[in-house]
């Protein structure tokens, strides 16, 4: 009696245990399914953006603008062709300010040209500040050079430049497409030819920095303000809008 109670026991233990690992076995089978499952939704919803900025972005980056002086030995300034030159690069550096940008004027030391290549430095720098860029933001620095050698200056800035995405992916096609889902290529060419046509890529990173408000006509508006006047400024009778009454 003893031996079948304990074999009547014993059968149901292992039954249950069996169960529980079956059990924890579905368990861990249903939670990596779900773990596939949203990797492949994430996959999925990848290509399903609509704005063409985050299908298709412009990418904007720095390049060097350069450009050499040449100053013989001996010579007293810039020749007026070189005054020119300088001049449209200074606009160049100027448009494409964000104002975060340097202009760097690089020198030749220890050269034959050396009296002559600082000189020009001097009046390359005037001419920058005549095109509207402030002296913190011109950098004058030397360069070692040969002694018998009549090297140029330098002048130089980083400019943004706007590369836009490659057109032309097509690997469905649209007549037989079912998900309605925007095409691959959709707003490629649009940010193609916006990347062509911007003045200022740096508009693309960061908004332009604010210069110094005029302050004359705040002034007098305020002191009229104040004195109970009227701050608009007086029109003439001609300036005056006139009806049929009148």
């Amino acid at each position: 009696m003893t031996r079948k109670t304990e074999k009547s026991l014993t059968a149901p233990h292992r039954s249950t245990s069996l169960g529980l690992r079956i059990a924890t076995l579905s368990l861990t089978a249903l939670a990596l399914g779900a773990c596939k499952h949203g990797e492949e939704h994430t996959a999925v919803a990848g290509w399903s953006l609509v704005e063409p900025t985050q299908r298709h972005p412009i990418l904007v980056s720095q390049q060097p603008e350069t450009m050499s002086v040449n100053v013989p030995k001996g010579s007293s300034g810039l020749s007026p062709v070189q005054r020119a030159d300088v001049l449209n690069f200074a606009r160049g550096a100027r448009a494409s300010d964000a104002g975060n940008s340097r202009v760097v004027i690089s020198a030749p030391s220890g050269t034959s040209n050396e009296v002559a290549a600082m000189q020009s430095v001097h009046e390359i720098g005037e001419l920058l500040g005549s095109a509207g860029i402030s002296e913190t933001d011109i950098v004058v620095e030397s360069y070692p050079g040969d002694r018998g050698s009549a090297p140029a200056v330098k002048v130089a800035y980083l400019r943004f430049v706007a590369e836009g995405p490659e057109c032309g992916h097509w690997p469905t096609n649209l007549a037989s497409q079912r998900d309605n889902l925007p095409h691959p290529n959709m707003g490629c060419a649009t940010q193609k030819n916006l990347a062509a046509m911007i003045a200022n890529p740096a508009d693309l990173v960061m908004p332009r920095g604010t210069t110094a408000r005029p302050a004359e006509r705040r002034l007098v508006t305020w002191e009229k303000y104040i004195k109970g006047e009227v701050t608009g400024a007086e029109k003439s009778e001609e300036e005056k809008a006139k009806t049929d009454g009148e």
